[in-house]
């Protein structure tokens, strides 16, 4: 967090509205793609987004200080997503052909990115769809927010021994529904129709850095 973000953060919790509206435009993008990722629908990922903020700006007085705004920020997220998912009862959807995920790295993939971005964000979003509630948020803020294990502790009120697991879990079901899809996928087929042919690789397989379905086994 800025100095200016600390000084807003500050402002706000006297009672200015106007510092805390400026605390949304810094956040509210971070916010969205957590969301959206937990989610995986826009709507629903924009209605979470704002009720976290209507939250945080509530809950603005039990704000520590001592914590990031963007930790303390997230974790209201968390809980507000796991709620929802909850009260829903989440169709797995099954996902595509996915041969990027066999080379993950670069810089997280954005749901607001372009038409090229947007069938990667679909194959990795089915990925997430299908994991718990607790093992996603942690993989979600490890490979998309970069979080340290000491960050994603904070965020979700876990030891640090507790997020190696998830991650450790979330990592092995990811590479396990990916690996039953590819069993599953018929052939590809070649140029000349005798579908010997390997799959076209898309023109970019840049994903969240670390989670490198070779090494595991798929």
């Amino acid at each position: 967090m800025t100095e200016q973000e600390q000084l807003w953060v500050e402002q706000a919790r006297r009672g200015d509205k106007q510092a805390f509206n400026r605390l949304v435009q810094a956040y509210q993008r971070p916010v969205y793609n957590l969301t959206y990722r937990m989610l995986g629908n826009q709507q629903e990922a924009e209605d979470a987004a704002q009720e976290t903020f209507l939250r945080a700006y509530a809950g603005l007085r039990k704000y520590s200080p001592e914590h990031k705004f963007s930790t303390w920020l997230f974790s209201i997220a968390n809980h507000h997503c796991i709620d929802r998912l909850r009260k829903r009862r989440t169709t797995l959807v099954s996902f595509d052909d996915n041969p990027v995920l066999q080379n993950m790295e670069g810089t997280a993939v954005r749901p607001e990115h372009s038409a090229l971005d947007g069938e990667m964000q679909r194959e990795v979003q089915h990925l997430l769809n299908q994991l718990e509630p607790e093992y996603r948020m942690p993989l979600i803020l490890r490979y998309w927010e970069d979080y340290s294990y000491e960050e994603i502790a904070a965020t979700l009120g876990l030891t640090i021994a507790a997020v190696k697991s998830r991650l450790f879990r979330a990592r092995q079901q990811i590479a396990k529904l990916h690996g039953e899809r590819e069993s599953a996928l018929p052939p590809s087929r070649g140029q000349d129709g005798t579908g010997s042919g390997a799959r076209a690789q898309p023109a970019d397989t840049r994903f969240p850095a670390g989670l490198n379905f070779a090494l595991l086994g798929v």
